[in-house]
């Protein structure tokens, strides 16, 4: 087959993206020749900010490096720009006069930034903020100079803004308007950010129209039209971009504001086509990146003969954002008028403001700061149409109504979008991870294209891979950092606790400078954890911890949960059974199983009825969902079997009672045996406990599960007492040096059996360790029966979430 040959000018991200879903459809369909007019391989625009502000480096954000162009077969001509278009030839030629010919073009050539047309934009010192050079060039300026001046209060504005302060610049931000991002927020957010941004430096100039840029040859100042003036050392135009359409103009193409395509994106010239900020659909150019990859899976299906290609009839998107540290969302329309009704949430001292805007019924609007944890089931709710009159307030916009749902997966809906960017839903990652085998964030980005553009759903990505792989996820593979929140590891987080004398989750991020304003479902629990492992009096962050621990009960995949009520060494009763058998008739639970633990569950519970039915069940909580002490396992010892040599049920018992509730960095699990029969499978516990002949033998690091690990022999004892001293030091050390979610199957590999021997060989540790396992088992109470009499837990955790829409 004899190739065809196609040419694109721009080597961005739209184009570029248009090329990889080509050589997804057709790889051996075409030559392909990309003109780039920067030096670099193509490379994420959206994260320049970061670069700006010191947080990441050019080669980081580097989407496609040169040898993907090489492995290929891409022929690539980097700062090189295409200067004339001979459509009826089928030619392009370049600066460096090169002519190529085509048969097929791709216009990529993006947008430019606008620079005022006023006295003084051509001097040394003005720069537009767009793309890499621009940042080199205010990175370069910063070394020696310490005023700027920033022209525009929107989202690049503000981003330059934040990099220069980075870079020890003193920075005024110039704003024709007097509220910020004024296309995104509406005026309450718009203040509450304006406010944080002077809290970190930020001087505004707001309602001010600029006149000129003072100066010799280089930027001296800045004068407005009401006659005031700043001085300058650099100015940085931020406010807007214009399409580059020149070169198509020029060729006969028809344009407008930018190059006028079809739902097939193609131009008024046959087999010429535009993708991206250059390009005008229905007369709207996009700017976003989600949309501008939209355009490219269509273009890519176009230009391969695709039959059915399906059309592109515009983006409705949601623009997630984040303004120096600050998060933001909004999506839809911003102020209200007299055909809406406005639900909203202004907790001023967290610094949280979520608006949603009903019409008939239906969401027409969102906009979020500070907290975005909602923003997907909102956006979905709204692209939907869902019909939300008969949900209620406090459950549909309170972070502690909403966020069990908001942050965790396993209640999200496959079509849930998790990146915005790159238009990837929940089950297409999913998907991926069974498909492929996939078991890290840059393997998900690398097959799915998630994360791959502002990077801030990898978290959630992250949280989906565990969620997904279960077991089988290996924390260890991630990077040491807890999560992609912060930089700090473990150790230094511990460190910093105790030396700072940090007391809860939302101090810790703030104080060690968290990149997430509200974290991730990764570092929350284990902040969570560590804070109650360093203070025995700690008072837990609920809203901190998973869902299953959130709402004390397993979720299961279909949205109903598990009751597990606690059976204390496996021994139960007839009154408990009678109670199980009612409840379970009453609700009309679909199954009661025995579980591997020695336990009886109910399963398919609605959420809305745990309270009532732990009510009436009027036992413990097994604790069947938590990292704490989950089962210990009996056989039924000397009291009735006649190999038995000690009485394992009433050492289990005990075990049990005095441990239940105690938070751990995973789950734990131990059995009690009274003879080396083994029956209660001591020793693939946790903490496995055998009798012997005159006493007790303890093994610990077992694991039954996917990894199955024999226990290793710790050490043999004598009583009941020095089983209760040993295991109750083992725990403690296990709780102060294992990191959040590591079994301890996985901790003692790490450590080595023989220094947690010698840890245990010394008394004065052991003492030590059990008065601070001890003043820390004083905390705790048992949940279900707090969620019964207490109405706030009730309403916060367990309602049905409505949202009542006030009548017409």
């Amino acid at each position: 087959m004899v190739k065809q040959r196609l040419v694109m000018i721009g080597n961005g991200m739209a184009g570029v993206r248009t090329i990889e879903e080509i050589l997804k459809i057709r790889r051996e369909q075409f030559d392909i020749t990309i003109f780039g007019k920067e030096p670099h391989p193509n490379y994420n625009r959206i994260q320049l900010s970061t670069v700006l502000q010191g947080d990441t480096t050019i080669n980081d954000i580097i989407l496609n490096d040169w040898n993907w162009y090489k492995e290929n077969n891409i022929t690539l001509f980097t700062g090189e720009e295409i200067v004339q278009i001979d459509a009826e030839r089928k030619i392009v030629i370049s600066d460096l006069g090169r002519e190529t010919v085509f048969d097929k073009l791709i216009f990529a050539t993006g947008s430019s930034p606008f620079i005022l047309p006023i006295p003084g934009a051509e001097k040394n010192g003005v720069t537009g903020f767009r793309d890499i050079q621009d940042c080199e060039t205010m990175i370069q300026v910063a070394k020696t100079k310490k005023r700027a001046v920033v022209i525009g209060g929107g989202l690049l504005g503000l981003e330059a803004a934040r990099g220069l302060l980075n870079l020890g610049m003193e920075v005024d931000v110039v704003h024709l308007l007097e509220t910020l991002m004024e296309k995104q927020l509406d005026e309450t957010a718009s203040n509450m950010l304006e406010k944080e941004l002077s809290r970190q430096g930020m001087n505004f100039l707001k309602g001010k129209q600029t006149a000129e840029i003072t100066g010799n040859d280089r930027v001296e100042g800045v004068r407005f039209t009401d006659g005031t003036e700043v001085t300058a050392d650099l100015v940085v135009m931020a406010v807007g971009i214009v399409p580059s359409i020149k070169l198509a103009k020029e060729c006969g193409i028809y344009t407008n504001r930018g190059i006028v395509v079809n739902d097939f994106m193609e131009t008024s010239i046959k087999n010429i086509f535009a993708v991206g900020e250059c390009a005008e659909h229905r007369e709207i150019v996009y700017g976003l990146v989600a949309p501008l990859y939209e355009q490219a899976k269509v273009l890519a299906n176009k230009i391969c003969g695709v039959n059915n290609t399906k059309r592109y009839e515009g983006s409705f998107t949601g623009t997630q954002l984040k303004v120096a540290d600050v998060n933001l969302y909004s999506a839809g329309e911003i102020f209200e008028d007299n055909t809406t009704k406005a639900i909203k949430v202004h907790n001023e001292f967290d610094g949280i403001y979520k608006k949603v805007l009903i019409r008939d019924k239906h969401i027409v609007g969102i906009v979020l700061y500070g907290n975005t944890d909602d923003s997907t089931r909102l956006f979905r709710m709204m692209i939907k149409q869902e019909d939300i009159h008969d949900m209620t307030n406090i459950a549909f916009l309170q972070a502690e109504g909403a966020k069990a749902e908001a942050t965790d997966v396993s209640s999200m809906h496959d079509d849930e979008l998790i990146c915005g960017c790159n238009g990837v839903t929940k089950g297409t990652i999913v998907s991926a991870i069974h498909s492929h085998g996939l078991t890290s964030v840059a393997e998900v980005g690398n097959c799915t294209n998630a994360g791959r553009s502002c990077g801030r759903c990898k978290p959630l990505i992250s949280t989906i891979l565990e969620h997904t792989l279960g077991e089988q996820f290996d924390s260890s593979a991630l990077k040491e950092t807890i999560c992609s929140c912060t930089t700090y590891s473990r150790e230094e987080i511990i460190a910093e606790i105790r030396d700072k004398r940090l007391t809860n989750v939302k101090e810790v991020m703030h104080v060690l400078g968290w990149n997430q304003i509200e974290g991730c479902s990764k570092c929350r629990p284990a902040l969570n954890y560590y804070l109650g492992m360093i203070y025995p009096d700690y008072h837990d962050d609920r809203d901190s911890r998973l869902v299953n621990e959130k709402i004390h009960a397993n979720i299961q995949k279909d949205g109903t949960f598990t009751v597990v009520p606690r059976m204390y060494g496996g021994v139960t009763n007839a009154e408990d059974l009678r109670k199980i058998a009612n409840v379970a008739e009453k609700y009309e639970i679909p199954l009661v199983k025995l579980t591997g633990g020695q336990r009886i569950a109910l399963m398919g519970v609605n959420k809305e009825d745990l309270p009532n039915i732990w009510q009436e069940l009027g036992m413990p909580s097994g604790y069947a969902y938590g990292k704490t002490l989950r089962t210990v396992k009996t056989c039924v010892g000397s009291r009735f079997c006649r190999y038995g040599t000690q009485d394992s049920m009433g050492l289990g018992i005990e075990l049990e009672k005095r441990f239940e509730r105690l938070d751990t960095p995973h789950k734990v699990k131990m059995g009690v045996s009274a003879c080396p029969r083994n029956c209660a499978e001591s020793g693939i516990k946790d903490v496995g406990i055998v009798g012997i002949d005159g006493g007790w033998e303890i093994y610990v690091g077992g694991n039954g599960g996917t990894d199955l690990r024999a226990g290793e022999l710790l050490v043999t004892v004598k009583s009941k007492e020095d089983v209760y001293k040993i295991v109750g030091a083992y725990l403690q050390y296990y709780r102060e040096t294992a990191t959040y979610l590591e079994r301890t199957s996985k901790w003692i590999e790490r450590l080595g059996l023989n220094h947690i021997k010698d840890i245990l060989a010394n008394e004065n540790m052991v003492k030590g360790l059990n008065t601070r396992l001890n003043k820390t088992l004083e905390r705790y109470n048992d949940p279900w029966s707090l969620a019964i009499v207490n109405p706030t837990i009730r309403e916060s955790y367990y309602a049905k979430q409505t949202v009542n829409v006030p009548a017409e």
